[in-house]
């Protein structure tokens, strides 16, 4: 089992969506169970708004301080989890990435989203004291094609303490990621072939070579 967690203390990153969009891209390889750790319970949402068409990974809420402990029980039959953690810097947060093998941090290509960086990296710091495995990235959300903020933005990301690595993919802003998440969807079913679903597709690859370097890093597509 590998728990990937998805944490940002600033709103509207677009944490969930991309955590729906990882877990579905990994569900074609295995099996994936997401934890929605948010209060707010936006990925329970998604799942109640689905179709009923088959859901290729169950989602249960657990907003709980101690989801550390319950990981491993509630994870045991899956190869990947995944957990959407709350949008802010809490003791919700710090379980979940006290149960995480990899800490995803959604950011935008923003001064803000920089700025706003800073204590989730303390926070994991501290964490990795008593999780020496624990790995942590950010991964640029919802850039728009042609400018120059992505690199920008991956160096002042990289001049944060902890020097923590930008994923080389971004995910670029798409309409199609909100139509799908609407609709209980995602955008490797409302498009398969489409950009939207190639993005994802790119960044879990990353996943996977980091993670599982001794495995296929590329899916059947």
């Amino acid at each position: 089992m590998t728990v990937i967690s998805f944490l940002n203390q600033k709103g509207g990153v677009g944490k969930t969506t991309l955590a729906l969009h990882v877990a579905a891209a990994l569900a074609r390889r295995s099996r994936v169970l997401v934890v929605d750790a948010d209060p707010q319970g936006s990925a329970l949402d998604w799942a109640s708004a689905r179709p009923k068409a088959p859901v290729a990974f169950p989602v249960i809420g657990l907003p709980k301080n101690n989801l550390h402990k319950q990981i491993p029980s509630i994870g045991q039959d899956y190869k990947w989890v995944i957990i959407d953690g709350p949008p802010r810097v809490n003791e919700i947060a710090k379980a979940a990435i006290a149960a995480s093998d990899l800490v995803v941090i959604p950011v935008l290509p923003s001064p803000f989203d920089v700025w706003a960086a800073e204590e989730i990296l303390t926070l994991i710091a501290e964490c990795a004291v008593v999780t020496p495995q624990l790995q942590a990235r950010f991964a640029l959300n919802r850039l728009f094609p042609g400018t120059r903020l992505a690199r920008e933005v991956t160096d002042a990301l990289a001049a944060l303490p902890g020097k923590v690595p930008v994923f080389a993919t971004a995910i670029r802003n798409r309409t199609e990621y909100a139509k799908a998440i609407r609709a209980g969807a995602t955008a490797l079913e409302t498009q398969r072939n489409g950009p939207a679903a190639h993005d994802v597709l790119a960044l879990v690859d990353e996943f996977v070579t980091l993670l599982h370097p001794q495995e296929d890093h590329h899916d059947a597509r």
